[in-house]
């Protein structure tokens, strides 16, 4: 059936004006073996959204991070058991990936990025119009994040080797659905580059 198959990723050359990085809750909880709802395949991404981010800070490009950001007796533990309690060693973004100063932090409090947060505004300001989406998990918070943008009418990017998920099932149905449902291009690590 037409539609089904997924995007071979392409290169992508996105300019610093109007494009910003985000890196969904690249977080202890979720990317250490010691965390609460650890996602094995996060590790793999580690390295490879450090040479996104590296590549967009080099050509000045806004990083906004997210983090998943829950008070105690969060409705949500229901599902998913308490993590990313406000102020714990789970929420804080991993080492490897930490906010540098100018970057922008956002505390999340659902899947969705732009749900009940100041990210829609902080993009609007800067005039972003391309959102390139990486992080975790990918059928989660990084597909809620994309598909939300996409209907603020924002063009998505993902970086297929920049997400992870707990099984290559819903890794591939996050593919799908950013491709084909959101019209998002799918591309890798080293096929994207920044200009200013």
């Amino acid at each position: 059936m037409a539609g089904e198959t997924i995007p071979e990723p392409v290169k992508v050359r996105l300019h610093r004006r109007n494009t910003a990085v985000i890196v969904v809750d690249m977080q202890n909880d979720f990317c250490k073996p010691s965390g609460k709802l650890f996602v094995p395949a996060s590790l793999d991404t580690i390295p490879k959204i450090g040479q996104v981010l590296e590549k967009a800070r080099q050509s000045d490009v806004m990083i906004v991070y997210t983090q998943d950001w829950h008070m105690k007796d969060d409705p949500e533990f229901a599902i998913w058991g308490e993590h990313a309690l406000e102020g714990s060693w789970g929420a804080e973004i991993v080492d490897e990936l930490k906010p540098r100063e100018g970057d922008v932090v956002v505390k999340k409090l659902r899947y969705d990025a732009f749900y009940g947060t100041s990210l829609d505004h902080i993009l609007r300001l800067h005039q972003i119009e391309n959102i390139v989406v990486t992080g975790t998990v990918a059928n989660i918070c990084v597909l809620h994040t994309a598909g939300s943008a996409a209907l603020r009418w924002y063009k998505v990017y993902l970086p297929i080797d920049c997400v992870s998920a707990l099984n290559d099932f819903d890794y591939r149905a996050t593919l799908r659905q950013v491709s084909f449902l959101y019209r998002g291009i799918l591309t890798r690590s080293e096929l994207m580059e920044f200009e200013k």
